[in-house]
């Protein structure tokens, strides 16, 4: 399993963002797709999930009704539509896959860093 994200920039509050990550290795059908944050010094901090066959998501409460995660299986993406950006959303942002049914994150792509001014 190999992800790569991109996407992130500079952007002001209220801005917007979308990132993507790409998808290559198997068949992820049984798997799910999720974004993650970290800053130093802080846990990595969920954001949201996609369960690649069905859609189901899950968001982080700080991220609800502003960000939205989604999945092109033609392009084998997994995306996060960020809107109304605040400066706590300033963060290196990860996309991550595990199974379904378990809890280990055992696959991650490399950071892309989202920087939000005020």
């Amino acid at each position: 399993v190999q992800l790569q994200a991109s996407g992130g920039g500079l952007v002001q509050t209220g801005g917007s963002l979308r990132l993507s990550c790409a998808l290559s290795g198997r068949n992820f059908s049984r798997y799910i797709l999720g974004w993650f944050r970290h800053n130093p010094g802080t846990e990595r901090e969920f954001v949201a999930s996609l369960r690649w066959s069905g859609g189901r998501t899950v968001y982080a409460d700080s991220v609800k009704d502003r960000f939205t995660i989604s999945g092109d299986k033609v392009k084998r993406t997994v995306n996060l539509q960020m809107n109304s950006l605040k400066p706590e959303d300033t963060a290196v942002y990860y996309c991550g896959a595990r199974i379904f049914a378990t809890s280990d994150w055992p696959f991650w792509g490399h950071g892309t860093l989202v920087t939000v001014s005020s």
